[in-house]
Formats: structure tokens, C-alpha cells, sequence
């Protein structure tokens, strides 16, 4: 699993754009409806979704992320 820090909080479109999964925030829903993805072991398909310090985002063969901000 992979650490992922940010700055700021973020949603779950906006890591998906950050990681390069997908090209441009438009692109999430589709991506989100297309694959399984999992947020602390749970199905998650909105793309609004604010990410918290500990996450962990689960994408499958695209990988797996643990959520951290700097303090």
C-alpha cells in the first residue's frame, strides 16, 4: 500500500485525477461506475467524497493508497 500526502483535503475525484487514473474531474463518475472501488474496506461510487487522514482507498489493479495530510 501506498502513502498518499497532501496538503489540503481532498475528494475522492480529486485523488483519482492527482494519481493520473483519470484525465479530468468529468471523467470520475464514469471511472467510479466502471470499477469497484473501495474506501476502508467499503464500496464507494461518489466522486464527492472527502478523503480523511487514514483513508484507504482501494482501486483494484490501479492500486492501493493510504490517505495522509501534513500536520
Amino acid at each position: 500500500m501506498e502513502s498518499i500526502q497532501f496538503d489540503e483535503l481532498i475528494t475522492l475525484g480529486q485523488f483519482l485525477k492527482h494519481e493520473g487514473i483519470i484525465g479530468t474531474g468529468g471523467e470520475a463518475k464514469w471511472f467510479l461506475q466502471e470499477n469497484e472501488v473501495l474506501l476502508n474496506g467499503e464500496l464507494e461510487n461518489r466522486r464527492g467524497k472527502k478523503l480523511h487522514e487514514g483513508d484507504e482507498v482501494d482501486l483494484g489493479e490501479f492500486g492501493q493508497f493510504r490517505i495522509e495530510y501534513s500536520q
